[in-house]
């Protein structure tokens, strides 16, 4: 998907302290309707927008005046369309039953108008149902005002949205049925005799015995790594073997600006023989990192600057629970494009250890052990992040054993991203410390396929509350053993990743790992209901989600807890060892 720099429709001259000044109007018509789509060799009825699938890219310039004509042609859904990761008034967002949305009829219109006050790579999709695996998902771009670069690095020659995505044979209604008929619906990488003995070779029998037995009492899978499988997994819209392509001429400074526009899937990403810079984390610019490798969440979003040289080099995502790759190819458009792709050897696939279930580790104390059997079974997409462990295995051999879900098996000597290494690229304005925390815990039981914050279901919970303006610590405490993204609408955290208040990362979304406890800064300046959810599709509509509410409210009604003055630095060390860990 190239983006092509396009002129806004309508120029508006707007009068400011009396000064004159230009506002572009950039306005866009989506017409959200059923289609036939063929991804795999079998034509199948899904969302397309526009009469495309996925959904068509659309292109800001920071400070346009948006206005997005949604007409919905699906005979009896409603439907919706939530800008990931703008800031934006409430009603705008686009999520059903929040700031007196109430999404849009069949056959009904919805326009959405508002300043776009950001530049960087985001995107949008369904919050209705699950339209958005469906196919109402695609790229939003935003450039700097009048296109000038944020800093020298990022000056680009070209500019590439990667956005990937997991395409099921199977519609978002009939997966949810099958997880509520059994979670381990989708399991069929299940560990034989041999990996049994294989074990009792490298632990010796009692060891082996005891592993077993409590594996056995959680009722839990080691290989559970993923809720479902079956995916195909997209770059673009396009299959491995379609190969979607960019070009480029030698020494020029491509931008690859990847989403993981998924339902369920986490990918390690990697461009063999071409070192990526990282220069953006969910839209907002960073300080330049230089990776080998990056895993991207679901709902995350990463820009890479790459200088490929000559001939051409694979774009290679594959899956966290190794089932799959989404490949793409860059290509010197001074030669001919004679290759086909080269589907790479799947790394080995991690099993789950003690540690994913918070076992046998100092900072995995924010694992509730009350309730571990109730969660143990908990085995869906361990596909959290953090290589800040980094155990290479140089080994390709897929019979290797590799432990924890955390482990992505990055070649020895390559550098794997970490949250660790994201400082933003200029000074966070600001850099009070939090008066208060908000606790989110997540959890769930796998039996009947139900997803908590703070142990209720959305449906069953009060709203979150915080007060306007107040600076709060969030801390996401991660009692299941899989890596839930966390999505916040309408505002940006700022990751607490070890660096300095002033240097710490935006994000709109942040993967907390299996057993883990993350925390997270927020400025709580954007009034009104905001959600706050897990971006596993079926994580959410399961129940992982929450109502968060910006007003000027009382301390009494507030669902935040003071932050003690002596005890919070001890506190934050001890999120910081939590937190080194998310992916990259």
């Amino acid at each position: 998907m190239s983006i092509q720099f396009s002129k806004s429709v309508i120029v508006a001259v707007a009068v400011l302290s009396s000064t004159w000044s230009f506002a572009a109007v950039k306005e866009y018509h989506l017409n959200i309707d059923e289609g036939m789509v063929n991804v795999t060799g079998k034509a199948v009825k899904r969302i397309t927008v526009n009469g495309k699938f996925p959904a068509p890219l659309l292109e800001f310039e920071e400070g346009d005046d948006a206005v997005i004509h949604v007409h919905n042609n699906l005979k009896n859904q409603d439907s919706s369309i939530h800008w990931h990761g703008l800031l934006l008034p409430g009603i705008m967002d686009g999520v059903p039953g929040f700031n007196g949305f109430n999404g849009i009829r069949p056959q009904g219109d919805f326009v959405y108008k508002f300043k776009v006050r950001q530049s960087g790579t985001y995107w949008y999709h369904a919050h209705s149902k699950g339209q958005e695996q469906d196919g109402l998902y695609g790229a939003l771009v935003i450039y700097p005002k009048d296109k000038k670069p944020l800093a020298a690095h990022e000056q680009t020659e070209r500019d590439y949205v990667v956005m990937l995505s997991d395409f099921h044979d199977k519609t978002s209604d009939q997966i949810q049925k099958d997880l509520k008929i059994s979670a381990e619906y989708y399991q069929d990488r299940r560990e034989t005799l041999g990996d049994v003995w294989k074990q009792v070779q490298r632990d010796g029998v009692k060891a082996t015995w005891s592993d077993r037995k409590m594996w056995n009492q959680m009722r839990m899978l080691k290989t559970d790594l993923s809720d479902v499988t079956g995916y195909t997994f997209l770059i673009n819209g396009k299959t491995p073997e379609q190969n979607w392509t960019g070009m480029f001429k030698p020494n020029e400074k491509v931008r690859l600006r990847f989403i993981n526009a998924s339902a369920m899937s986490f990918f390690d990403v990697r461009i063999p023989n071409l070192k990526m810079t990282v220069v953006g984390a969910d839209g907002q610019p960073v300080q330049p990192v230089p990776v080998d490798e990056f895993r991207i969440g679901t709902a995350e979003t990463y820009d890479v600057v790459v200088e490929p040289k000559a001939g051409h080099y694979q774009i290679e995502a594959e899956s966290i629970d190794r089932s799959g790759f989404a490949i793409g190819t860059l290509h010197n458009e001074l030669t001919a494009n004679t290759h086909g792709i080269h589907l790479p050897q799947a790394r080995p696939r991690a099993i789950l250890n003690m540690a994913d279930m918070g076992h046998g580790s100092a900072d995995m104390q924010g694992m509730d052990h009350s309730t571990i059997h109730q969660k143990a079974e908990n085995h869906g997409d361990m596909q959290g992040m953090d290589h800040s462990q980094h155990q290479p295995t140089a080994t390709k051999k897929s019979d290797a054993v590799v432990e924890g879900w955390a482990n992505a098996s990055t070649p020895q000597g390559d550098k794997a991203l970490q949250y660790s290494d994201l400082k933003s690229l200029t000074p966070q304005p600001d850099t009070r410390e939090a008066t208060s925390e908000l606790v989110i815990r997540l959890g769930g039981t796998m039996e009947r396929y139900i997803w908590t914050i703070n142990g209720k279901k959305f449906s069953d919970a009060e709203p979150l509350k915080v007060k306007y303006g107040e600076r709060i610590r969030i801390k996401f405490i991660n009692d299941s053993m899989m890596a839930h993204p966390m999505h916040l609408h309408g505002m940006f955290m700022q990751l607490e990743n070890g660096q300095p208040a002033v240097d710490m990362p935006n994000k709109h979304t942040i993967v907390v790992p299996p057993a883990k406890t993350v925390t997270a800064l927020l400025t709580a300046d954007e009034l009104g209901e905001w959600a706050i959810h897990c971006h596993l599709l079926y994580h959410m509509s399961a129940g992982m989600m929450n109502k968060l509410i910006v007003a000027n409210v009382s301390e009494g009604e507030t669902t935040t807890t003071p932050i003690q003055k002596s005890n919070e630095n001890t506190s934050n060390q001890a999120e910081q060892q939590g937190d080194q860990h998310a992916h990259h």
